[in-house]
């Protein structure tokens, strides 16, 4: 929509300039060089008038009567001859090269008077008015073009806040909503789709509060026949039934797998609810919650973040893996843990690397490390792989940079420029924030 908009004002501005632009400047030129020769020929008058009343007065002629009508200093210069009728030649002015335009006339005493003026000369008064309206018209195709440049991003800012909150809403994720943008049409899209927005998150929290109900409906009834069993299996003597009851233990204990892995599909499977979050919010917040941590063990925590950057997540989820991550540092790792971002890459998404001086990830446990689990004995192995799912429910994700010393990488997507409140919206249009929320 935007090079339309563009296209449609430049193209006006363009038909305006030509139709009315060409025109304006053949008749000025036309005007102005009329003009010019009326001046001449006025010139030539209070010549042949000088002519006739030395003759009428007896007065003899002189090259210097002549010098009036040759041209003063704000006037084109010109070459004056006067032929009597006694053969004498009288001149002023300086004789003209090259092509001249000529102006003659015949006084009352029979005297010819002669006036030349250069060609170019008249040319040139005629050309300064072509270059001045030339120039008034790429003054006003570049206000064209400014105005269709602003036009343009009025109208397709909201638009392409639409289309990147539509894109969110259909994959059932929740995103910043726009202000009112002025544009009544583009006004009534972004408020329905907000009443949209608004049901779809009601019902994924009913639907996640049923799985949530769910699953402790069927874990207690599931904990409690399991427990049964177990009793069965430990009071009776008889193979057969404990043979049974183990069968049927295994039974429940699979029964309890298969609704934990359909509860962790369903999550995954409903998404996140991501949005533009400043980064240094959510890290600030981190340290404010870690730094006394880190100062009771004699040790540095270090945040070396850009103000300006904007990430696509959860903000919750965000600092869970934030909280996991600088929590892991803190246990296994040594010396200053440093949290800084970068950009990287065409797209523009930002790495937010977790970093600290220890001795690293064994090599055992390096490409095991987020594997449910898998731990070197200080914690329970579900931290790192909880956090690696919460990163790629918001499609990031999260790596081991480096063993030695550890550095963990989040790859996080970053608000594309073409999306930024500061680079499209219209001036007077915002994108509401949203209040800061602590980690669960």
């Amino acid at each position: 929509m935007r090079r339309r908009v563009l296209q449609a004002t430049i193209a006006a501005v363009t038909v305006a300039v030509v139709l009315l632009g060409f025109p304006l400047a053949f008749l000025g030129a036309q005007l102005v060089r009329e003009n010019e020769l009326r001046r001449l020929e006025a010139r030539l008058d209070s010549a042949a008038e000088t002519v006739d009343f030395r003759a009428d007065s007896g007065i003899a002629y002189t090259d210097r009567m002549l010098e009036p009508a040759a041209g003063r200093v704000d006037e084109i210069p010109a070459n004056v001859v006067v032929r009597t009728t006694d053969g004498e030649i009288y001149e002023a002015g300086t004789p003209v090269e090259g092509r001249a335009l000529t102006l003659e006339t015949t006084t009352d005493s029979h005297a010819v008077v002669v006036l030349s003026v250069s060609f170019w000369d008249v040319f040139w008064v005629s050309a300064r008015v072509i270059a001045l309206v030339v120039v008034a018209a790429v003054v006003a195709f570049a206000a064209g073009i400014a105005m269709a440049i602003w036009q343009a991003n009025r109208l397709a800012a909201p638009l392409v806040y639409l289309a990147a909150s539509a894109e969110q809403l259909g994959s059932g994720q929740v995103r910043p909503r726009l202000e009112p943008s002025g544009v009544e049409e583009i006004d009534l899209v972004a408020a329905e789709l907000a009443r949209s927005a608004d049901r779809m998150a009601g019902r994924l929290a009913a639907e996640r509060q049923f799985a949530s109900d769910a699953s402790h409906q069927l874990r207690t009834p599931l904990t409690a026949l399991s427990m049964r069993l177990e009793e069965i299996t430990l009071a009776t003597d008889d193979p057969q039934v404990r043979e049974e009851a183990r069968i049927s233990l295994e039974q429940v204990e699979r029964l309890v797998r298969v609704v934990d892995d359909l509860l962790t599909s369903s999550r995954r499977a409903q998404g996140g609810t991501t949005e533009a979050v400043p980064l240094v919010d959510v890290v600030h917040q981190q340290e404010e919650e870690w730094a006394p941590t880190f100062a009771a063990a004699g040790r540095r925590l270090v945040v070396e973040v850009d103000p300006q950057t904007q990430v696509l997540a959860t903000p919750g989820a965000l600092a869970q893996v934030l909280a996991t991550l600088i929590e892991n540092s803190l246990k296994h790792g040594a010396g200053t843990t440093t949290v800084r971002s970068r950009t990287g890459g065409p797209s523009g998404a930002v790495v937010v690397e977790v970093a600290d001086e220890g001795t690293g990830v064994p090599d055992e446990l390096a490409g095991r490390i987020f594997e449910r689990e898998v731990t070197s004995g200080a914690g329970t192995g579900l931290g790192l792989a909880l956090a690696r799912d919460l990163a790629s429910a918001d499609g990031g994700r999260l790596e081991l940079a480096q063993r030695r010393p550890a550095v963990f990488a989040l790859f996080l997507s970053g608000v594309p420029a073409s999306m930024r409140p500061d680079v499209v919206l219209p001036l007077g249009a915002v994108v509401s924030a949203r209040p800061d929320r602590r980690r669960r």
